[in-house]
């Protein structure tokens, strides 16, 4: 990322006699986490519509301080300069982090609406990738509107990892057909299908313990077609199931993140 030099706050903006190394500690886990467009040293930025929203939607002021994200480590930071579409901050010690589960989502693409509570829930949830799939029996309507969609499915991961106070947000990569999502390597990949009676998901994650990445794949609504099956089979990839209900797709997105999540954290 290109680095922009820091303006020198003024006016009634100014902190004086502020160092940004010895602040006295304060409750840490009620403070707000923001993932910093720009890092340079130990200052950090928001731009943008980024900073809009801690501005006039949380009332920002100078001297308040938040958890920042610089370059994948939280660190301290105070607001030391607010600008139109900027919010600048001094940044001070580092914040124990945990990473997130080394779990790709492979997601079908379904009901935008839908969609978008999924990937929010799931980048809550600890994911590291999302993959939206374009399969057989998505609705070709949502397809080609797909592309462009994705930028919007990456502010709300944004805004859910930080919601979430995780140090990165997933990877949204763009919209990518089945065919192409079933050659992706991983240590274990698996796809959830309703017509594996056999092997529950717990089982085939405990059966195959790995500190490799995760793949899950999700169907779309109305399922995956038996040539896509065969296609992921032929390619290696293991089925599993959850359970003889029927999930909607955002369920069954969120069930399986959170047993495989559970799974990799042991």
């Amino acid at each position: 990322m290109e680095e922009r030099p820091f303006r020198a706050a003024t006016g009634r903006k100014e902190i004086s006699g502020f160092s940004p190394r010895v602040w006295s500690s304060t409750k840490r886990m009620t403070r707000r986490r923001w993932i910093a467009d720009e890092v340079s040293n130990d200052r950090a930025a928001l731009t943008g519509a980024h900073a809009d929203h801690l501005t006039r939607a949380l009332r920002a002021r100078v001297g308040q301080e938040f958890d920042i994200i610089a370059n994948g480590v939280a660190r301290q930071g105070r607001i030391s300069n607010i600008t139109d579409h900027r919010v600048e901050f001094d940044l001070a010690e580092d914040i124990p982090a945990s990473p997130a589960a080394n779990l790709t989502l492979l997601l079908a693409i379904f009901k935008f609406d839908r969609m978008e509570w999924a990937i929010e829930k799931c980048t809550e949830l600890g994911v590291s990738r999302i993959v939206p799939l374009i399969a057989r029996r998505t609705d070709v309507h949502l397809a080609s509107a797909s592309a462009n969609r994705a930028e919007r499915w990456r502010r709300i991961a944004l805004q859910a990892a930080e919601q979430s106070r995780r140090i990165t947000a997933p990877e949204v990569a763009a919209p990518v057909k089945l065919r192409e999502a079933a050659k992706l390597s991983g240590a274990l990949r698996i796809v959830l299908a309703e017509t594996e009676d056999q092997a529950m998901l717990p089982d085939v994650l405990a059966a195959h313990p790995t500190e490799g990445e995760v793949l899950l794949a999700v169907g779309p609504e109305g399922g995956w077609t038996e040539d896509e099956l065969q296609l992921l089979q032929k390619e290696g990839w293991l089925s599993a199931s959850l359970g003889p209900t029927i999930l909607r797709a955002e369920t069954a997105a969120i069930a399986a993140v959170v047993l495989a999540a559970s799974a990799l954290h042991r």
